[in-house]
């Protein structure tokens, strides 16, 4: 979790999108002390916003009053009048994006800081025709936004240094971890390590060389222990980069390499098996392992925010 950091109140939070993420992010800030506008299309969000934002603090151990601090605005304009920061956490539309982000530049103030929660569009596209294009960025946060430290900070070619330091700063006062992204490529560093994982190991249980338990097993049980305390750049310097180029040699022309999709994912898609919104994907879900799934994750990410004292 975000530790409540003691930081005055002075910079002035709006967020885009009152779901998952953007009540996530709405909570760190008002956390920390932040006054922070939210706006929805979704009055039912809206209308629940506090609560939710309440009952996570609730759950941390945090003050459940710092909820008071989140104010739900159903107007756009309104929202971002008078804002120093302006969080996008909306849907995964570049043309919704855009659009938004045009309106933004408009309606906020010429001082604004602008940002995009978007978790692999390349910022640029949808800053693409901003005249005021130095204030804007990508600010990628991770789910659940209030337990996950790290939150990307993207640059496009035409992104104030100064202004992508500023962000960071900013969400290093509120308890996160920024990292900054020098070049706007697709997702970013984070999604594009995951998902090369993702692709591997759909293409091993594609291939026929195990199934999915077994997968997840594997990571879960041997080199995924290690990952919170010694990153692949740091374990290839452990064990040499001269042993680094000798299996890299061997393994490399054998993992996936497909620029597109997998055939095997496209057709669970196809019949329907959408993973736990449907009760089967990659495997079979009941209602009580999927509730079950949420909660030792929950309670790992804890346990390890709390071993960091955050």
């Amino acid at each position: 979790m975000s530790a409540a950091v003691s930081t005055p109140p002075s910079k002035r939070i709006a967020v885009i999108g009152a779901g998952l993420m953007g009540h996530g992010i709405a909570q760190v800030f008002a956390a920390a002390g932040h006054r922070v506008q939210v706006h929805d299309v979704d009055e039912r969000a809206l209308a629940t916003l506090r609560e939710r934002i309440a009952r996570n603090l609730a759950d941390l151990g945090q003050d459940v009053n710092a909820a008071q601090r989140v104010q739900p605005e159903v107007e756009l304009a309104e929202a971002v009048a008078q804002a120093d920061v302006v969080f996008e956490a909306g849907p995964e539309s570049l043309g919704w994006k855009r659009e938004l982000f045009q309106r933004l530049e408009k309606l906020a103030p010429a001082s604004a800081l602008l940002a995009s929660n978007t978790s692999v569009i390349p910022i640029t596209q949808i800053m693409d025709g901003l005249r005021t294009g130095r204030r804007a960025m990508g600010t990628h946060w991770w789910n659940p936004p209030y337990l996950v430290p790290l939150v990307e900070v993207i640059k496009t070619p035409h992104t104030d240094p100064a202004l992508a330091q500023g962000m960071a700063d900013l969400l290093t006062a509120v308890g996160k971890t920024p990292a900054m992204v020098e070049k706007d490529v697709p997702g970013f560093i984070g999604n594009r390590l995951q998902h090369a994982l993702w692709r591997e190991a759909i293409a091993l249980v594609e291939a026929g060389v195990c199934d999915a338990r077994t997968v997840d097993t594997v990571v879960k049980a041997s080199f995924g222990r290690r990952l919170p305390v010694l990153g692949p750049l740091e374990n290839a310097d452990l064990v040499g980069t001269d042993l680094t180029l000798a299996i890299h040699g061997t393994v490399l022309p054998a993992i996936d390499s497909r620029p597109s999709p997998s055939p095997y994912l496209a057709q669970l898609v196809e019949q329907g098996r959408l993973g736990m919104k449907s009760g089967e994907g990659f495997m079979r879900w009941t209602p009580q392992e999927q509730a079950a799934l949420r909660a030792r994750v929950l309670a790992h990410l804890k346990a390890m925010n709390a071993a960091d004292e955050r």
